[in-house]
């Protein structure tokens, strides 16, 4: 099993930034495919980012991309997600998933273990 947290959600201003942390714990994540979800209100849950552990490769949704950035600190075992000029359109309640096979990229069913969520507001 693996353990996932969220934290660093809050209220911002736009045009703001915010850094998500995803802190796993269990099993070593390092063959894992990391990926970070949002999902509004009345909306269907998205892809944001996603990145393998090694770090080899990084993936992010259109709308994001520029502004948001996925990284990983082997030694804390934690995922970020920073996310720079915010828009209210980004308010959302952002999850933190792990994927063991490695292959699940944008594809959320395709995830083992998610974390709780960890809501972000972006005011105009």
């Amino acid at each position: 099993q693996v353990q996932l947290v969220e934290s660093g959600g809050g209220l911002v201003q736009a045009g703001g930034s915010l850094r998500l942390s995803c802190a796993a714990s269990g099993r070593t994540v390092s063959s894992y495919f990391m990926g970070w979800f949002r999902q509004a209100p009345g909306k269907e849950r998205e892809f944001v980012a996603g990145m393998h552990w090694s770090g080899s490769s990084t993936y992010y949704a259109d709308s994001v991309k520029g502004r948001f950035t996925i990284s990983r600190d082997n030694a804390k075992n934690t995922v970020y997600l920073q996310m720079n000029s915010l828009k209210p359109k980004d308010t959302a309640v952002y999850y933190c998933a792990a994927d063991a096979l490695g292959v699940a990229i944008t594809r959320g069913h395709k995830y083992d273990y998610w974390g709780q969520g960890t809501q972000v507001t972006v005011t105009s």
